[in-house]
């Protein structure tokens, strides 16, 4: 296994650790064109017409469909042919299994790829990897010595993507992953287990993704965006108990600092107090939202509670600051404990945290720390992290350890081959109004 990058300084080491209804205007599930230039599209069944999911993929025209059949696949599977589909004929039933030896599940590295309906479980790395980062050596997503930046200049971004109703659960780093990926969508997923987060964005400007439905849970992190800035859409997502709900962090280990510009809205981010987890990298427990660096971000009408370190931990990643985020939610409801703070400024001197807009009445640490919204003004001096409250971090498990996720909503139509994925994604995308319940996409969850 290549060693793990260095992380942004957001939790700080210290002895004590701290239904709404999407209308999503895509084509995604209708029915598409009878011919391509290459042929008729047609269906190709696993293992009906070709004995692993590998052949049928390799066998595969722009356009078809590969269609899986129930039971379980031992292999890795990487797609490199444009517009593909590859979808179980049973989400809970077809599985992807990595024995806890092989590095990845599914990989696709063409424009166009849809990945849905199935189960990717025991992998090392990642669970399903759509990246634009990948030579004869095979893909990459971080440096290999995990120190130096990838340069996406030699490798053009994968245009077009889709993950739906797909199972990840107690892979070694990443559940689902987009890396140098734009124009794609996440969706009606779930993923638990993960030592580094369960569904992670990252590397892209102008990304034009969708990160919808989702239930990430009994992961280091739910969901992770490094250097993924402008039109991300991040909503109707249930992070909830993992050790820390989500991240938004500039990392000057990928291209593309600082992070910013993401919209996360209607999100349930509460009680990321996991025992059944493997350990955060920092040492994160407790947190709801970390914002490492991160800029001009706007988080509103998200239910953030039940987080006993902080509900929002504001830091910098080295010199870089957090600014001009807004951040707007509820933090308590009926049956959820409260945050141990909700907001919380923890940034070092050398990049203070400045133009941070604190709506409603949330408590602070410091106390006066909504000053200076719209302003290049630095925010109420900072605390040390040990000033926030005391929480100490259960030991973390071993990935494969997790508890299995319980069965999880599949799709209908499942021999449908569908049309082409479209060049745009978030201007279809219609944001909730006003704060969800606490119960969103909680009977999806394995923990009760």
């Amino acid at each position: 296994m290549p060693p793990k990058r260095r992380r942004a300084s957001l939790f700080g080491r210290v002895p004590r650790t701290a239904a709404y209804v999407f209308v999503l205007v895509l084509t995604a599930c209708t029915a598409g064109p009878a011919s391509s230039d290459d042929g008729p599209l047609g269906v190709l069944r696993v293992p009906a017409d070709h004995a692993t999911i590998q052949a049928a993929v390799d066998a595969a025209a722009p356009g078809d469909l590969v269609l899986v059949a129930p039971g379980v696949y031992t292999e890795n599977v990487l797609v490199e042919t444009t517009d593909v589909t590859i979808r179980g004929a049973d989400r809970n039933g077809v599985v992807i299994d990595g024995e806890g030896v092989r590095s990845s599940g599914i990989v696709a590295v063409a424009d166009g790829v849809r990945i849905e309906n199935l189960t990717v479980r025991r992998v090392m790395h990642y669970g399903v990897l759509v990246t634009g980062m990948h030579d004869d050596n095979g893909p990459s997503a971080h440096g290999v010595d995990g120190y130096e930046r990838l340069d996406p200049a030699m490798f053009p971004p994968v245009e077009r993507f889709a993950v739906r109703n797909v199972t990840a659960s107690n892979n070694g780093l990443y559940g689902i992953y987009a890396f140098d990926a734009r124009h794609g969508i996440i969706a009606d997923s779930y993923a638990s287990g993960s030592a580094d987060s369960g569904i992670y964005v990252g590397q892209c400007r102008h990304c034009d993704i969708l990160v919808t439905g989702n239930v990430a849970e009994r992961n280091a992190v739910g969901f992770e965006n490094a250097n993924a800035s402008d039109s991300v859409v991040v909503t109707g997502n249930r992070f909830s108990h993992n050790r820390v709900g989500m991240t938004l962090l500039s990392n000057y280990q990928e291209a593309f600092t600082p992070q910013r510009a993401n919209i996360v809205r209607g999100n349930v981010i509460a009680s990321n107090t996991s025992a059944d987890s493997p350990a955060q990298a920092e040492g994160g427990f407790g947190v709801g939202i970390g914002i490492s660096g991160g800029r001009d971000n706007l988080l509103r009408d998200n239910l953030v509670a039940g987080n006993p370190r902080a509900g929002v931990l504001l830091a910098n990643t080295e010199d870089l600051a957090a600014s001009g985020n807004r951040i707007e939610g509820a933090w308590s409801a009926d049956g959820v404990a409260p945050n141990g703070v909700d907001i919380a400024n923890i940034s070092a001197d050398r990049a203070p945290a400045q133009g941070n807009c604190i709506g409603g009445s949330p408590s602070t640490l410091p106390k006066h720390l909504r000053a200076g919204c719209g302003t290049k003004k630095p925010s109420a001096t900072a605390v040390a992290p040990g000033r926030l409250p005391d929480v100490e971090a259960p030991p973390g498990m071993s990935f494969l350890q997790v508890p299995e996720p319980p069965p999880q909503p599949g799709m209908v139509d499942v021999e449908v081959i569908p049309a082409r994925l479209p060049n745009t994604v978030t201007d279809a995308a219609e944001t909730p109004e006003g704060v969800p319940d606490a119960g969103l996409l909680a009977e999806r969850s394995g923990v009760s």
